[in-house]
């Protein structure tokens, strides 16, 4: 893919080169879409507000 022509490059620059390389051609992700505000109040309206304890990383999600 490329090669080098001057210097003495350790294996973690060549890895850090090869991942910008790579990384330059690959087109952006999506991000996911942020929960709205009437999502909270819907929340908030069912009681559903996290509470500490047990499966709380679950519930907290959304």
């Amino acid at each position: 893919m490329f090669s080098v022509v001057k210097g003495d490059p350790t294996p973690e620059e060549l890895a850090a080169l090869a991942a910008v390389v790579a990384s330059v051609g690959v087109p952006p992700t999506p991000e996911a879409a942020q929960p709205n505000v009437r999502h909270w109040v819907r929340r908030q309206q069912l009681r559903l507000d996290p509470a500490p304890g047990p499966g709380a990383w679950r519930r907290s999600r959304g």
